[in-house]
């Protein structure tokens, strides 16, 4: 039977080598180390500012045209259908976005799904981002719980 060894290093004090002195005053910069500054923190996924987004305008914590930037193509006439029968508007509790996950079937786009907890219902939220030109995502599908209305005759 084989068994899997370990070793484990022991620490020693750092030491400096005899008649060398220290001439840095305590908690001054290393020169062996270039100052930077922190990197900055990342800022939000798009995956997660637009379900939230989409969650404000379905909720009715905000107006369609909100969103009216943030949209492109059919996505916007979708939403407001959807925001028309308020999905998400309930008494009591705001709805939460639960769980986010996407799928990158290209560059640039996302597919992306969000569940939504709404009072003591869970719905499932289906939207795709696409980056323009100009590097803004924008929301091109949006779609909740169920299969699209038809548009027409």
């Amino acid at each position: 039977m084989n068994k899997v060894m370990t070793r484990t290093a022991q620490l020693r004090p750092a030491t400096r080598p005899p008649g060398r002195r220290d001439s840095r005053r305590p908690g001054a910069p290393s020169s062996r180390r270039p100052l930077t500054p922190p990197a900055a923190p990342p800022g939000p996924r798009p995956t997660d500012l637009f379900a939230e987004r989409l969650l404000a305008v379905l909720s009715g914590r905000r107006p369609v045209h909100w969103m009216l930037r943030h949209t492109a193509g059919q996505a916007y006439d979708d939403l407001a259908r959807l925001a028309e029968r308020g999905p998400l508007r309930t008494r009591g509790a705001d709805p939460v976005v639960r769980d986010i996950g996407y799928y990158v079937p290209r560059s640039g786009a996302l597919e992306v799904f969000a569940r939504i907890a709404a009072g003591d219902r869970l719905r499932a939220l289906a939207f795709r981002l696409e980056q323009s030109a100009d590097l803004r995502w924008r929301c091109t599908a949006v779609e909740m719980g169920g299969p699209r209305p038809s548009h027409g005759p």
